[in-house]
């Protein structure tokens, strides 16, 4: 019987990543069968989570990481190594290209920054930021191959931000923040998830072009709250824009008092989500 290697299940992995609804972009199924994901969820067996919470896998074969699941980091903090398919949704979004200067937040053990530094080549940079220490004393050895990538312990949500081309948020949040938006160059893509809480909610990119804030829903998500960017006052708010129905007739993100507006889809304290691109 023919065993498959760990390189055979990368290869198999990233080729149903290619295949996963709303991947779209060969660059990132590409990315992906070049990450190893075993260097960066620690020695097997693993805490896999599933609906009914985590369980402990069977095996401590690296192969099984080749497959759409959750594996814990931390789990006594609910930290995870995210769900493949999502990401390369998000990523697929994007349209990461080579030479972009990327601002990951929530980077935990590295590996989603190792998919975004191949995204960018050797031509771009990658800041990966964390507040967890023991993630990032993980993440700084995990890339250290990867020389475009800097690992900072920092939270992602205090000034200054660095001018950037793609912000991708790894942790959720209750509104978008107006540094990040300001910090995208123009042309640039913030992704973040916009969650009420640890309930589902959905990733949100928004575009700038100018002083113009174009915002499109990628995919539904659910996301450990972000420290500085969520809310627990604001949850009720989220929660019922997206008990709502309709986030995919999101067109943009305003800034300003959005109280009683038609094209409203939620209102936040100083921003809003809007069915219009040009309400001001």
């Amino acid at each position: 019987m023919h065993e498959v290697t760990t390189t055979e299940a990368r290869r198999q992995y990233a080729k149903a990543i290619a295949s996963a609804p709303g991947v779209d972009d060969d660059r990132v199924s590409q990315a992906f069968a070049k990450v190893p994901r075993e260097q960066f969820v620690g020695r097997g067996p693993w805490m896999i989570l599933s609906r009914e919470g985590y369980a402990e896998s069977k095996t401590a074969d690296p192969t099984l990481l080749y497959d759409d699941i959750v594996v814990a980091l931390l789990p006594e903090k609910r930290i995870n190594n995210g769900q493949p398919s999502l990401h390369a949704q998000c990523l697929s979004a994007a349209r990461i290209g080579p030479s972009e200067r990327v601002l990951h937040i929530g980077c935990g053990a590295g590996y989603y920054s190792a998919i975004l530094s191949e995204l960018v080549t050797s031509a771009g940079a990658v800041a990966a930021w964390d507040v967890e220490p023991t993630l990032v004393d993980w993440a700084r050895r995990n890339l250290r191959r990867w020389e475009n990538i800097t690992v900072t312990l920092r939270s992602g949500t205090a000034a200054p931000i660095p001018e950037s081309d793609i912000i991708y948020v790894c942790a959720g949040c209750t509104q978008p923040l107006r540094a990040w938006a300001d910090a995208l160059s123009d042309g640039g893509r913030l992704l973040f998830p916009l969650t009420p809480g640890w309930d589902y909610g959905g990733m949100l990119m928004i575009t700038r072009a100018a002083d113009r804030f174009t915002a499109k829903f990628v995919c539904k998500c659910s996301f450990i709250p972000c420290i500085g960017g969520s809310s627990g006052a604001d949850e009720a708010t989220v929660r019922d824009a997206f008990a709502s129905g309709n986030m995919e007739c999101v067109s943009s993100l305003q800034f300003g008092n959005g109280a009683g507006r038609d094209d409203a889809w939620l209102v936040g304290d100083g921003w809003w989500l809007s069915t219009s691109q040009t309400s001001q």
